[in-house]
């Protein structure tokens, strides 16, 4: 497994190895020795798949706080989608910077987001599948939400995405007030 740096402190993109041949490939997506092989060490607890029926749906960005803050890694599963994470660790040197990458069935690359991490994304196709893997269960509680043109980012979409209300309503990040702090790994 190739583990890349995103220029952001903790968030990594991670591209498996695939097998291929005319019936189509193999991929590990998940492997924890390999990761712990690199110094990742996490506790996935809980695998979620999402549906998007329309090209332009936008979903974000979300977050989960403490105490049920969660490490995501983050795949799609079919059609394609830009995905987001933005570091909202007070005192980060980042804070406020995102970091974008599309995801497709077809390149297979899948983002790592730490907690701490707004996370976020876009359809770029219909019917657009997203597959992640969360070290926290849900908590309804410590739900969250920043409105998703609060932070700069180019989302490289024309026209307005579609929405949940729930991120319709959201706070910018300019309003929020950030549950996470950031701890120099150094």
């Amino acid at each position: 497994m190739q583990i890349e740096e995103t220029g952001l402190p903790g968030l990594k993109l991670l591209v498996p190895q695939r097998f291929g041949d005319a019936r189509g490939f193999f991929s590990e997506s998940w492997n924890r020795q390999r990761l712990l092989d690199h110094g990742i060490d996490l506790d996935f607890v809980q695998d979620n798949h999402s549906l998007s029926m329309q090209e332009g749906t936008l979903r974000g960005l979300h977050f989960q706080s403490p105490p049920h803050a969660q490490d995501k890694l983050v795949r799609c599963g079919r059609g394609a989608l830009f995905d987001v994470a933005v570091d909202i660790r007070a005192g980060s040197p980042s804070y406020g910077k995102w970091f974008g990458v599309e995801l497709t069935a077809e390149n297979g690359r899948q983002l790592l987001v730490p907690a701490g991490f707004l996370h976020g994304f876009i359809t770029r196709a219909p019917e657009t599948e997203i597959i992640y893997k969360c070290t926290d269960y849900y908590a309804p509680d410590c739900d969250g939400a920043v409105a998703w043109d609060s932070c700069g980012i180019e989302w490289g979409f024309d026209g307005p995405p579609v929405l949940s209300d729930k991120d319709a309503a959201a706070l910018s990040l300019a309003e929020f007030n950030s549950p996470f702090v950031f701890e120099d790994p150094a």
